[in-house]
């Protein structure tokens, strides 16, 4: 239901390449939800002072149900819970939730198993219909397998939703016909599938999902594809290729550029996961050693090498960022990297545990270390303290699309943001992130989150019409609950010109 509105006119002018049309009467809306009208169900993330002595040292431990073989990734926090998936690449795992806002003695709140689980390298959930929804990896046998999702409404008790399988799939290669990842953006889920390509799934049903489309035109071994609004970043699963694609128009995908990573002096270095933080495309490199490399999307016709660190002891997994921390699993260990000078970054700790370290996740200031293989029993996800004092900084967007001033955007295209670090996807909503035409009407739609990507999905962009955007200060937080601090503002059209900003 659309909040009552009252509505302040303000004469505003086209902008206009050369001479200046008539002004323009744009219309504002005065009153919208409170940017921080939103709550969550858990405790929250960490909220907890460490001493000096516990840095860098292990603090807990997480595991899985009963039939956990000790294969864990990525973990993440989402409407107050932690969220912790564990399953081998040849499936048979589950989902377990915690309390975890004392992170050194956190609490199970529920979990469950499915046979046919595989694991995960993404957190992709939803909202749909009023139920919390999780896409996952599956695994039957060699030649059956595709995604699946969990209800994890009653996060007591998880329940298996449903599955679907994918064409082509083969198994025992575990990245050339698999799922490796999910994204959740409106009605689709993009599932990075290999050699496969990219599968775009109509989830508007959950419990009956369906293949609408497979992109095999990106021409890589597809490992994840991250969308901030109309731009998707399509990256490889242990190769070099990588690809900016505008997907604005669903039926007529745009490859903006193509790259392969490196060194600033030329050479090539491939790597093991890509992920988007803020402004940021993110590489954990591999095989030449490990380290990350950086790319910067701003430009995502031109995205731009910025740096990196060469880890020769290492071989990267997957790399997160939290403001001017970067944490990236090195196989061998886990490396923490001051990233003040994205241009250089440097490793200023490394953490241990046994078996295939390749995942370190940054929650608040604890770091969330687990081994997909190898793990001592009951040690495949382990928390780290890293910082005395609990995080007090709030994200910041650092690239939006569409871009402001951004003109001719396709009526089926959405509004993202990238954030500096993970946020509660609970904060995303209509206060927080405002979307109205210059007529002054709050534009309908949903909004999704994953990671460090917020995403308004619009019921209907109208043809030639200006838009605007404002993220206001005290919305949108991280998992520990703070908000942004500084009021962000741009604007679009599905036209030739964008009306002047009414602020």
């Amino acid at each position: 239901m659309s909040p009552t509105r009252t509505y302040v006119p303000l004469l505003v002018s086209l902008v206009c390449a050369s001479g200046c049309e008539p002004a323009a009467l744009v219309i504002v809306p005065d009153e919208l939800p409170d940017p921080g009208a939103w709550s969550i169900a858990g405790p929250g993330g960490p909220n907890f002072s460490f001493a000096s002595d516990q840095i860098d040292q292990p603090c807990a431990a997480l595991t899985g149900g009963e039939k956990d073989v000790q294969h864990h990734n990525l973990v993440g926090m989402y409407d107050g819970w932690l969220v912790l998936p564990w399953a081998p690449e040849t499936g048979g795992g589950g989902v377990s939730l915690y309390e975890f806002s004392d992170p050194c003695a956190p609490v199970l709140v529920g979990e469950a198993y499915s046979s046919i689980m595989r694991e995960s390298h993404t957190l992709a959930i939803a909202e749909v219909d009023g139920r919390t929804l999780l896409a996952v990896g599956t695994h039957v046998d060699d030649d059956h397998g595709g995604i699946g999702f969990w209800d994890l409404t009653d996060p007591t008790l998880p329940v298996w939703l449903s599955q679907l399988e994918l064409p082509g799939y083969d198994y025992p290669d575990a990245y050339f016909r698999v799922a490796l990842s999910t994204f959740w953006q409106g009605d689709r889920l993009y599932v990075s599938a290999g050699f496969l390509g990219v599968f775009v799934v109509d989830v508007s049903d959950p419990a009956a999902p369906v293949i609408v489309d497979n992109f095999t035109e990106v021409a890589l071994l597809s490992g994840s594809f991250h969308v901030i609004g109309n731009l998707a970043l399509a990256s490889s699963a242990g190769l070099l290729k990588t690809m900016t694609i505008d997907i604005g128009d669903p039926e007529n995908w745009q490859v903006l550029a193509t790259f392969e990573t490196g060194d600033a002096e030329g050479n090539p270095h491939p790597y093991y996961f890509a992920t988007v933080g803020g402004k940021y495309a993110l590489f954990a490199r591999k095989d030449t050693g490990g380290g990350p490399m950086v790319y910067d999307l701003s430009d995502p016709s031109h995205p731009t090498l910025v740096g990196g660190v060469e880890n020769p002891e290492a071989d990267g997994g997957y790399v997160y960022r939290q403001h001017d921390h970067l944490f990236q699993g090195e196989s061998n260990f886990g490396s923490r990297y001051d990233f003040s000078n994205p241009a250089a970054p440097v490793e200023e700790a490394r953490i241990d545990i046994s078996g295939d370290f390749d995942t370190l996740t940054p929650i608040g200031n604890v770091a969330v270390a687990s081994v997909d293989d190898g793990a001592d029993p009951g040690k495949a996800t382990v928390v780290f303290p890293w910082d005395v004092e609990p995080d007090s900084v709030g994200p910041t967007a650092e690239l939006v699309n569409p871009a402001d001033g951004a003109v001719w955007i396709p009526v089926t295209g959405r509004v993202g943001l990238s954030f500096d670090e993970v946020v509660e996807p609970l904060s995303v909503h209509a206060g927080s992130f405002r979307v109205w035409d210059e007529a002054g009407r709050a534009v309908p739609g949903r909004f999704y989150a994953q990671e460090h990507i917020a995403n308004f999905v619009p019921d209907a962009l109208e043809p030639d019409t200006s838009y605007f955007v404002e993220v206001p200060a005290g919305g949108i937080a991280d998992v520990s609950g703070n908000p942004t601090s500084a009021t962000l503002r741009f604007g679009f059209s599905t036209g030739s010109t964008v009306l002047k900003r009414p602020w």
